[in-house]
C-alpha cells in the first residue's frame, strides 16, 4: 500500500488494523466481513473513515466485494512485502524471523550517508545502531541504522525519541530480546503516518562485514537502503546488508 502524505492518520491506523485481523486469522480466508455498520461499530470508527481503509484493503489484494454477498477476505491475500513498512527481523524467514543481536549502541558524528539522507548538520549527534540478525544456523543479515538528532525527534516524533532513549537501556534479555531500530519506531508510530523509500543494490561483503556475519569479504550480497520519514521529515535511515543464502525478502507490486 502506498499512502500518500495527504491521507489521515485514523484511515492508516485502520487499515493498519483490519490488515492487521485479515494476516492473523481473525478475520480468515474466504470469510465475508460484518457489514459497514457493524463493523463500524465493532472498531469505534466513522463509516467514512472506515469505507476509505476498506477501499484500500480492496486496491491492496486484501479484499474482494462480491455482489449479494459483501466484502470477503481473499483466498490468498498477499503477504506483507518489502514496501509495506516492517522490520526486516518480521520480513525475511516468514512469521517466525531471526533474532536481533545488538553489537553496538551508540552516538556518532554524520557520516556522508546520513548527511544525505537525514539532512544532518555538520556537528549533530545521531544515535547508530549496529544489529546481526540470526538464527540457529547463524547469522543471516548486518543492519545499520541511524536516527535523525534527538532535537529533530523530540519536534517530528517525540514517542519513538522516548522509545529509543529506553531500548538503550542495555543488551537484550529474555524478558525483553534485542530489537531493531525500526522495530522500535514501528512500535511507537501507531498514531503516527510514516512513509518510506528503498533502494536495492548488488554488492560484495567486504572485510568487515564479512566478519561480522562469518562470511569471505567477497560473499555477494544484497545492500538494501532505507528511509522513513514523518511528513517531510526523515527520522531513520538504514543500511542493510544480505549476504548469499540470507532467507529470501519478499516484495510484493502492483499496478
Amino acid at each position: 500500500m502506498t499512502v500518500s502524505g495527504h491521507r489521515r492518520r485514523p484511515v492508516v491506523a485502520l487499515y493498519e488494523r483490519i490488515a492487521d485481523a485479515v494476516h492473523d486469522g481473525t478475520y480468515p480466508p474466504g470469510s465475508t466481513l460484518p457489514s459497514e455498520p457493524k463493523l463500524a461499530a465493532e472498531l469505534g470508527v466513522s463509516r467514512p473513515a472506515l469505507r476509505e481503509a476498506l477501499l484500500l484493503l480492496q486496491e491492496d489484494g486484501l479484499l474482494t466485494v462480491r455482489r449479494g454477498v459483501g466484502r470477503t477476505v481473499n483466498a490468498r491475500p498477499p503477504r506483507r512485502g518489502f514496501e509495506h513498512l516492517q522490520p526486516l527481523e518480521e520480513l525475511i524467514g516468514g512469521g517466525t524471523g531471526p533474532r536481533v543481536r545488538a553489537l553496538l549502541r551508540t552516538l556518532e558524528e554524520p557520516t556522508d550517508f546520513t548527511t544525505q539522507h537525514l539532512l544532518a548538520p555538520a556537528r549533530a549527534e545521531l544515535r547508530f545502531w549496529e544489529s546481526v540478525l540470526g538464527g540457529e544456523s547463524g547469522p543471516t543479515a548486518l543492519c545499520h541504522e541511524w536516527a535523525a538528532a534527538d532535537e529533530v525527534l523530540d519536534r517530528a516524533h517525540p514517542a519513538f525519541a522516548a522509545a529509543l532513549r529506553a531500548g538503550e537501556d542495555g543488551p537484550g534479555t529474555a524478558a525483553r530480546p534485542a530489537a531493531s531500530m525500526l522495530s522500535v519506531l514501528v512500535g511507537a508510530s501507531r498514531e503516527v503516518a510514516l512513509h518510506a523509500h528503498s533502494g536495492i543494490t548488488a554488492t560484495l561483503l567486504g572485510r568487515r562485514r564479512g566478519e561480522q556475519l562469518g562470511r569471505p569479504a567477497d560473499t555477494p550480497a544484497v545492500l538494501v537502503t532505507q528511509v522513513v520519514r514523518v511528513g517531510d521529515t526523515p527520522v531513520l535511515a538504514a543500511k542493510h546488508m544480505l549476504p548469499t543464502g540470507a532467507p529470501a525478502l519478499p516484495v510484493l507490486q502492483s499496478r
